[in-house]
């Protein structure tokens, strides 16, 4: 899965020139920051791996901040599978997505170079875009089985068990723990329809 540079196609009637230089330079800033980290994230480091002049980066991205921000917007292109319907197998496609998003781009390390910058307003606004974006497909899915709560829980538990392994161990779930998260979580949901109709 190769990820498309993220809003990076420009306005109309945009210079063709500063489309190409801001997808080299969000591409590049990705690229940085999950293959050197996000201390490497900078306007020399990227100025020097994009081929641009550090001068260039600083009109466009003044701050650090800005770089991080347009390293990130990579990530919204991330491809989720077509819903076909079935609860369970759209769950699991969806978990089996995040997986090969954690592996081919190293989302583990977007997710915690955007803890590393909660604080700061921008990169929490993108990380909030983010995350909200990332769970929506399994969000709507659950929404006929869930509400309230119930169903942030949901989503939340299921999301975990691709992102926690990752984050805390370096490391993925197999196929069996992504099909006995999602049966967990929809036992639940017949229990609670079947509680509902007596």
């Amino acid at each position: 899965m190769t990820p498309a540079h993220g809003g990076q196609t420009g306005e109309p009637g945009e210079d063709a020139r500063i489309v190409r230089t801001r997808a080299d330079v969000a591409r590049t800033a990705f690229d940085v920051l999950v293959e050197e980290g996000s201390e490497a994230l900078t306007h020399a480091r990227v100025a020097e791996r994009a081929g641009y002049s550090k001068t260039t980066l600083y009109k466009h991205w003044p701050s650090r901040s800005d770089l991080a921000a347009i390293a990130l917007e990579v990530v919204r292109d991330f491809k989720h599978p077509s819903p076909t319907g079935d609860i369970r197998a759209d769950l699991v496609a969806e978990l089996t997505a995040f997986r090969q998003g954690v592996l081919d781009l190293r989302l583990d390390r977007v997710l915690s170079a955007m803890a590393q910058w909660a604080t700061v307003e921008t990169i929490k606004q993108i990380r909030n875009e983010i995350n909200s974006e990332g769970q929506r497909p399994i969000r709507t899915i659950l929404a006929e089985a869930f509400e309230g709560p119930e169903l942030d829980a949901a989503v939340s538990m299921l999301s975990g068990v691709v992102a926690c392994p990752s984050l805390m161990f370096g490391t993925v779930p197999d196929d069996d723990v992504i099909e006995a998260a999602v049966d967990i979580v929809l036992h639940r949901a017949r229990r609670a329809s079947a509680h509902k109709r007596r």
